[in-house]
């Protein structure tokens, strides 16, 4: 997995930024753009650290691209999204098929992830 800062183009970026951040307003802490072969941290937010090493995330948030098939025919239903929480924030991350999206926010409701999760999912498979 590899950082590739042309992986999205422009527009592409923008509305998955502002699809995070519809949501979780101010909160929002970064948007990282990726695929099965790269990323691409293509939103932080002013004061955080811009040598952050990410791609340990990137590796761990790519199983997300299984978790569709891994929970077919769930009682619970299909995969949506996934919501972490750590210690100081909270990371929510949304797959499609070949692209996905985590996002990391300072605090987020249940329903502000589900609402960002839908509009990010929306601009995924567009």
């Amino acid at each position: 997995m590899h950082r590739d800062s042309g992986l999205a183009d422009e527009e592409l970026e923008s509305r998955l930024v502002a699809a995070s951040r519809t949501a979780v307003g101010d909160s929002l802490r970064s948007v990282t753009y990726f695929t099965p072969e790269a990323y691409d941290q293509i939103y932080l937010r002013a004061g955080l650290d811009s040598d952050a090493d990410i791609t340990g995330f990137v590796e761990h948030e790519s199983v997300g691209f299984r978790a569709h098939t891994a929970y077919r025919g769930s009682e619970l239903g299909g995969y949506r999204y996934t919501v972490r929480a750590f210690q100081n924030g909270f990371l929510v991350r949304v797959t499609e098929t070949d692209r996905g999206l985590f996002f990391t926010v300072d605090n987020i409701s249940l329903r502000s992830a589900e609402e960002a999760a839908e509009a990010v999912s929306r601009v995924l498979a567009d």
